[in-house]
């Protein structure tokens, strides 16, 4: 009987092992899944962020105009002016629209796609209820549907007279009524005399279902569900408006202009129109087919890495030649009519394209984006390896005892920690099937198993290797002095430790980061060697001032500062594994806040250096009427001219070379008054050159030149005087106001800056680029589109470019947002990790902390000190952690050098200004304190709870 009683007792104490180890193992299966599934599934995860952020480029690369454009010019048909009604100009245009669209390579995925086929004419004369009006007549395969018309219908394509339709806002400008008769003359289109007639007013609010031309058919994937067919068309609609704007709303000539006339107008007529009235004209005109380059998120992943933009810049060059080729075989443009569009005599085809300099920037910029997610991906890894570390030591103290007495028996230091491997195989196991699993789960490429197993097998020797140091024959002593030699072995760990991270670092910047597909290793050792360095420098420097104010509490009442303080700075060692978990957490959230932040802020920088006011025009020497317009636009304040010269100027006195520079000429008294806080502006304002003009020669602010300097500049033959006035402010090198002309040439090492009114004597073709900036705070933007479209294929009336616009495109870059998608989650993910981590050092040490907090208990210690005590303790643990991984995180970029250029990103005339995250790293500080106080009041209510005699027993070393 008493041998079966003592067998249940037995079983019992088997039973309460195994569920003791349930939450090790629970633990380690859930680190090891999280950490395997990472690792899995990184490198397919950058390649799917990086067809993302391809996909997304693409498609604000093509928001102002198709990717690919062809055109061809064609002549009117032979027969006679009555048989041109006949003629059905989208039939004609359909298979020369196919032909386009099949010869799209296969590799694209049917990426490629048909996107709009257009003809212009030339504007005609006519008289509308508001005066004289030009009239430009468009077709337009993407032309809205019936269903965005509020009155009247589309232009018919049966018929024998002229009908147009105009938007809602052109009918009330210009006052036109449904059924009306407008006599058109010729105009820009010669020898036409018609009469058109009103059928249909359309807004451009929204988009209805398309005509139904002919022209949507016969490309590849055309067969999509008419939700589909109605949300492209939509989009279409928009992008109708956006290219040519005056569909939208009419423009308004200044008084007295040079072309007579009061409006300028867009409307859309039927395909047969563009045929009659071609024939009455006898003109040739150009048909434009626009191919937008739409790829999935998978496709633009085979594109994303460096092979793949390769590829797809190859396809895209190719291309054009394989349309142009089946289209009227290998004939070379020399301006004449060899091809046929139906039966129009048609020249060959001809492209242009801005997608391979998109591809060409997007490439670039990529580059830098893997490095900051790599970075996060390599933080979170090792965040989670440290989590994995203190939870095995965990697993070792608890065990400790039981292993001693053990090892007392005869047992051997390998065998127990082999028995510990084979006891946590079948967690590690499931963890790892388990992680492997959700990166299957993900799309995209296969999983990187390799990566997994180390990471993996990583984990699972943790727990036995420190078991193995933990019972070692050398650690079988009972004294707790220190080990013989423990300083020297510190100080060389903390040294190699170091010089580790110097040379990871000096690597990195010398080699930057690797270019071929996957993790690049170096790149992903960098934040650990950092960081250790990093503890180590504060484990050595923050019990300093923890002693001091230790020694400084010693003169006050009441020991437990003193106590709090004197075991901190005794146990700084022993904290290095949670202050290496959180350093390297803070510094990963503030590294990747703070290069969010600096991008943010650098993209709406460069837009204001690309624009350098509300707006500018860019090529206003070419368009000066398009320039006096601008100038009148509702909402335009002021307007200052801005000019750059090259010139090579030479000393008057010595003959030597100046060297290559810019003469850049501004209207320094209206930037002043427009923009008082302009460098530009003040300089030239400081140095008296907005003055009456003394002297005859040129006087300018030069840049590596003295007051009183003389120079001289050769123009066509022309000797001109230039009189340095002063060396040129270091600022002005940055003014937003140089941006538009600067940034639209090649850089050149020196500068001169002049008031415009003292280069009378220059002519204006003889400048090579020009700028009128607009200032106002309420810019009529749809007026200035309608006078200068943001479609770049026509650049003959130059560039407008409007700030708000341009800060939208900035807001809405889709690799920002990719890389703060990133590196919120590995940040969000590595906080969590780093919470378990510092709850479970918390329990580490907890038992330290309850004997002593036990000893002060009878000698009186009340429970608010005692809460006093807890968090006194882990306070400098907690603010050196905030410290250092906050200084890490800010130096990362410093330290990354050329491996991460953030100018990349955002253009500009220097390297962005450093922004942090400074509500990010507030919050992560202030999320980290709140811990502490918490895990400290829980660590009270149980210690309160807790009898001294579970804490104090008779016989323990040390008690």
């Amino acid at each position: 009987m008493k041998v079966r009683r003592s067998v249940r007792p037995l079983r019992w104490v088997a039973v309460r092992e195994v569920r003791a180890d349930v939450p090790l193992l629970v633990c380690l299966a859930v680190l090891v899944a999280l950490l395997t599934a990472v690792a899995a599934a990184g490198p397919g995860l950058l390649d799917r962020l990086a067809g993302r952020a391809l996909a997304s480029r693409l498609e604000q690369e093509q928001q102002v105009e198709p990717g690919i454009l062809f055109s061809a010019r064609f002549e009117p048909t032979d027969s006679a002016d009555a048989d041109a009604w006949a003629s059905d100009l989208a039939e004609d245009l359909l298979p020369v629209t196919e032909v386009i669209a099949n010869a799209a390579p296969d590799a694209l995925n049917g990426g490629l796609v048909h996107d709009s086929t257009r003809v212009e004419l030339p504007f005609l004369r006519t008289v509308v209820g508001a005066g004289e009006a030009g009239l430009g007549l468009v077709y337009a395969s993407d032309a809205p549907g019936r269903g965005a018309y509020v009155e009247g219908k589309p232009p018919a394509r049966s018929g024998k007279r002229v009908e147009i339709a105009v938007s809602t806002r052109t009918r009330d400008a210009l006052k036109l009524r449904l059924g009306q008769k407008l006599p058109l003359s010729p105009g820009a289109l010669e020898n036409v005399q018609a009469t058109a007639v009103v059928v249909g007013f359309f807004t451009t609010d929204g988009a209805g279902t398309k005509s139904g031309d002919a022209e949507g058919a016969g490309t590849k994937g055309a067969d999509a569900t008419s939700g589909d067919a109605k949300a492209a068309s939509a989009e279409g609609g928009d992008r109708l408006w956006h290219e040519v704007p005056l569909l939208a709303g009419p423009s308004r000539f200044p008084p007295r202009s040079a072309a007579g006339l009061d409006w300028e107008a867009r409307a859309l007529v039927a395909p047969g129109t563009v045929t009659a009235l071609q024939a009455q004209a006898g003109a040739v005109l150009t048909v434009t087919w626009g191919m937008r380059l739409d790829l999935d998120e998978g496709t633009a992943a085979r594109f994303a890495g460096d092979q793949g933009q390769g590829e797809l810049q190859r396809l895209l060059v190719r291309y054009p030649d394989d349309a142009r080729s089946v289209f009227c075989g290998d004939i070379a443009d020399f301006g004449g009519m060899f091809c046929e569009i139906g039966p129009h005599p048609a020249s060959t085809l001809q492209h242009s394209t801005h997608l391979p300099d998109a591809l060409t920037d997007f490439g670039r910029q990529w580059r830098q984006g893997r490095v900051v997610i790599s970075f996060a991906l390599a933080s979170l890894l090792v965040v989670g390896l440290l989590a994995a570390a203190v939870t095995a030591l965990l697993a070792v103290r608890r065990s400790l005892d039981a292993h001693r007495l053990q090892r007392a028996r005869g047992a051997s230091a390998t065998g127990l920690a082999l028995a510990r491997a084979v006891h946590t195989a079948p967690a590690v196991l499931l963890g790892l099937v388990a992680g492997i699993a959700a990166a299957r789960s993900l799309p995209g490429p296969s999983p990187a198993y390799g990566q997994a197993l180390l990471v993996a097998g990583l984990v699972w020797l943790l727990l036995p290797a420190l078991t193995w140091h933990a019972l070692r024959d050398r650690t079988a002593r009972t004294g707790h002095g220190p080990a013989p030699h423990a300083a020297g072995r510190r100080l060389t760990v903390e040294a190699v430790v170091l010089l580790l991270a110097a040379a990871g670092v000096v690597a990195l910047r010398t080699r930057g980061t690797a270019a071929e597909a996957g993790p690049d290793p170096l790149l992903a050792a960098v934040p650990a060697l950092l960081g250790l360095a990093t503890v180590a420098v504060l484990v050595r420097c923050y019990p300093l001032p923890v002693r001091i104010l230790a020694r400084m509490s010693a003169r006050r009442r009441g020991v437990v500062a003193l106590i709090a303080l004197s075991r901190a700075a005794k146990e700084a060692p022993a904290r290095a594994l949670a202050l290496l978990v959180l350093v390297v957490t803070l510094a990963g959230a503030v590294f990747g806040g703070f290069v969010a932040g600096t991008l943010a802020e650098g993209r709406r920088e460069a837009a204001g250096w690309q624009v350098g006011a509300d707006a500018s025009y860019l090529g206003a020497q070419r368009s000066p009427a398009v320039a006096e317009r601008l100038a009148q636009v509702r909402g335009v304040r002021e307007t200052v001219s801005v000019r750059q010269l090259r010139v090579d100027p030479t000393s008057a006195t010595s003959g030597s070379r100046y060297g290559i520079a810019s003469l850049v000429g501004i209207d320094g008294a209206r930037l002043r008054a427009a923009a008082p806080h302009s460098p530009a502006a003040r300089a030239l304002d400081a140095a008296g050159l907005t003055g009456p003009r003394s002297g005859t020669g040129i006087r300018v602010l030069a840049t590596g030149a003295r007051a009183g300097d003389r120079l001289t500049v050769t123009l066509h033959g022309r000797k001109m005087d230039l009189r340095v006035a002063g060396p040129l402010p270091d600022d002005v090198l940055q003014d937003p106001a140089l941006g538009p002309v600067r940034g639209t040439t090649p850089s050149r090492e020196r500068l001169l800056l002049a008031d415009n009114r003292d280069l009378t004597a220059i002519g204006a073709s003889d400048y090579e680029g020009s700028s009128l900036l607009l200032y106002g705070p309420h810019l009529d933007v749809q007026t200035l589109r309608s006078l200068v479209p943001r479609a770049g294929h026509d650049t003959a009336v130059g560039e407008l470019r409007i700030r708000s616009e341009e800060e939208a495109d900035a807001a809405a870059d889709g690799m920002i947002s990719v890389l703060r998608a990133a590196h919120t989650t590995c940040t969000a993910l590595a906080v969590l990790l780093a919470l378990l981590a510092l709850v479970l050092e918390l329990l580490l040490s907890a038992e330290a902390r309850g004997r002593t907090t036990a000893y002060l208990r009878t000698l009186g210690l009340g429970g608010r000190a005692t809460t006093g005590l807890h968090l006194l303790q882990l306070l400098p643990m907690v603010v050196a952690a905030v410290a250092g991984g906050t200084a890490l995180g800010l130096t990362l970029p410093a330290l990354l050098g050329p491996a991460l250029d953030l100018r990349e990103f955002t253009g500009g005339p220097a390297a962005p200004t450093p922004h942090p995250d400074l509500l990010l790293t507030a919050a992560l500080g202030a999320g980290l304190g709140m811990l502490v106080v918490v895990a400290v009041g829980v660590e009270t209510w149980i210690g309160r709870r807790r009898g001294l005699g579970a804490v104090l027993r008779l016989g323990r070393n040390g008690d």
